[in-house]
């Protein structure tokens, strides 16, 4: 089978790679020439655990190419998947702009008969119109199919999210469609989930929804320890030994980002609208989230009344470790407020320096290390928990900042600890 992906982002690029890694061949369509360039250099235009290698392994076996002509690429297709991003529209709902222009080319360009696979998060009802939109807009007279088949992968661990996935979920509306898919993935010897395509769609909105929602309660949960002197960790451990809770996404914090969860909450929520529907849950999601970001710099400035002329270190920018995404990141509006106040920032990540400059290039200062971001500060923030971060030693703390009053977004520190080290210390849920 001749396989293409069109989109070369996170979802399209991993799914090409890891189909590749599998033993098939695919050809990865993007618009972007550079980054078309970049790959077939083996050079990931993405920050992802072990894709680069993937990349360059794959290529120069010949198990995956990349093109900027879409024309060749899905003219002769057996499948083709559309990876390609559906933003957050200024109202919520999801922008499928990117969708369509996908959906056209391959309409004027498809010369025999192809199942078209939507990897992209989309609206319920989507798949439906994408092929009545295909169908009407084809070129030629070629049978087509549009298939679901959602992703579960995190930024961070994509790569192995993929290739050791707790389901592969298809959504189809004939046998044919579904026995194709069946093959496609037989290698990946994971639980297949097949069902019609509007439950797919709903399965990847719920899953990723009730994630965002477990943070959202925990968050909620933690806010009210502070107030009434119980300890957050203590209670999800206590939770975490009841099978039907678990201890995933139970970790209280300044809440979530990425380019997922804040998106799919909204987009589920408008959606519901539309039909008439609130989702109360799901609103309230939202609503917590947005309030927790700026949880701790409330706090700081209740504390100080004002942050004007404070030397400030912020470290960890990303969304969460183990990528260079900032999408959604409480860092960005965090940061933005500490501008605002008049406080002077230099911040610190392992691998979301170069986008952060993009967002402000000179108006705060970057460290190479944590130490050097602590040097001279007044106050600190942790947004991000990096490993480089929860290893810094807390004797640092005291050791290079004028006064060591630490607000920590992700509680990387022992509480006993940090206070034992002469550390003003506040963090999420505990006292």
């Amino acid at each position: 089978m001749k396989i293409v992906v069109a989109g070369t982002g996170y979802v399209g690029l991993v799914t090409g790679v890891c189909l590749a890694e599998i033993g098939h061949k695919v050809v990865c369509v993007d618009i972007d020439e550079k980054k078309v360039e970049l790959l077939k250099k083996g050079v990931s235009p993405i920050y992802e655990q072990n894709l680069e290698k993937l990349i360059k392994s794959n290529y120069e076996k010949g198990r995956i190419d990349f093109t900027l002509d879409y024309i060749n690429a899905y003219r002769d297709a057996d499948i083709i998947f559309i990876g390609v991003g559906t933003p957050e529209r200024e109202d919520g709902s999801a922008n499928l702009s990117y969708i369509y222009d996908v959906a056209k080319e391959i309409a004027e360009s498809v010369e025999k008969d192809c199942l078209i696979v939507i990897k992209s998060t989309v609206p319920i009802g989507t798949n439906d119109k994408l092929e009545a939109f295909i169908k009407n807009n084809l070129k030629n007279k070629v049978n087509i199919e549009v298939a679901s088949n959602p992703e579960f992968l995190s930024q961070g661990t994509a790569v192995s999210d993929t290739l050791n996935a707790s389901r592969i979920v298809i959504g189809t509306e004939s046998e044919k469609a579904e026995q194709l898919l069946r093959e496609l993935y037989k290698n990946f010897n994971q639980p297949i989930v097949s069902t019609n395509r509007r439950s797919a769609e709903m399965i990847k909105y719920a899953s990723n929804d009730f994630l965002a929602l477990k943070i959202s309660f925990i968050n909620e949960i933690a806010n009210l320890c502070e107030i009434v002197g119980a300890n957050i960790e203590d209670v999800t451990t206590g939770m975490a030994y009841d099978e039907r809770i678990g201890g995933k996404f139970l970790k209280a914090g300044i809440g979530y980002g990425g380019s997922c969860f804040p998106k799919d909450t909204k987009a589920l929520h408008w959606l519901a609208s539309d039909f008439g529907y609130e989702l109360k849950t799901v609103k309230a999601t939202v609503e917590v989230n947005e309030n927790q970001k700026f949880k701790l710099i409330r706090k700081a400035i209740s504390m100080f009344g004002s942050l004007m002329d404070m030397k400030v270190a912020v470290l960890g920018l990303t969304f969460k470790p183990g990528t260079d995404d900032l999408r959604e990141a409480p860092s960005i509006p965090n940061v933005r407020r500490l501008l605002e106040e008049g406080a002077k920032v230099t911040a610190y990540d392992p691998a979301g320096v170069e986008n952060f400059k993009k967002l402000y290039p000179s108006e705060i200062e970057y460290a190479l290390t944590p130490e050097e971001a602590l040097e001279d500060a007044d106050l600190a923030f942790i947004f991000t928990e990096w490993e480089e971060i929860k290893a810094i030693e807390l004797s640092k703390f005291t050791q290079l900042m004028k006064k060591p009053i630490v607000f920590d977004g992700r509680n990387c520190y022992n509480m006993k600890e940090a206070l034992e080290a002469g550390l003003q210390y506040y963090s999420i849920g505990r006292k």
